[in-house]
């Protein structure tokens, strides 16, 4: 047996003789561990501002599209690589946090995989006209003049 802990020839530390291993005594508490709720806005605390914010990164405006073009419900990890571009899964994480957060997106835990479905619809019916000006934009920018 390998031990990393210590050099060869030394004695074993009295603590972990006594306590026992770090992995006993420490991994527990994680598979006990309570994953939090996830946070929706009703669609009435929508704000447009919120929307704006949430759709002014090009990636999180594309992430949405995606979404939304889709019709069923996407994976994270579906988007852990746009085009030619890897995203890192801590800022992906971070932009599905913002898109669900400002009330673009319903994101369900089924397993360990998170599933996307777009609020586009009820947006939408609260706001008009919104989501397709912003949405048209970016792909007005990504034309060839």
């Amino acid at each position: 047996m390998i031990c990393w802990g210590r050099r060869p020839g030394w004695p074993p530390c009295p603590i972990v003789q006594e306590n026992g291993t770090i992995e006993l005594q420490f991994k527990t508490p994680y598979f006990k561990k309570i994953m939090r709720p996830l946070f929706h806005p009703s669609i009435d605390d929508v704000r447009p501002g919120a929307v704006l914010h949430a759709l002014s990164d090009p990636v999180r405006a594309a992430i949405f599209a995606d979404i939304a073009g889709a019709g069923c419900a996407q994976t994270c990890q579906a988007f852990a690589s746009m085009g030619d571009r890897v995203i890192p899964k801590s800022s992906l994480s971070q932009h599905f946090k913002v898109l669900r957060e400002a009330g673009l997106i319903r994101s369900e835990r089924q397993g360990v995989e998170m599933r996307n479905t777009s609020r586009c619809a009820e947006v939408d019916e609260r706001f008009p006209g919104l989501i397709p000006a912003i949405l048209g934009a970016y792909v007005k920018d990504r034309q060839p003049a």
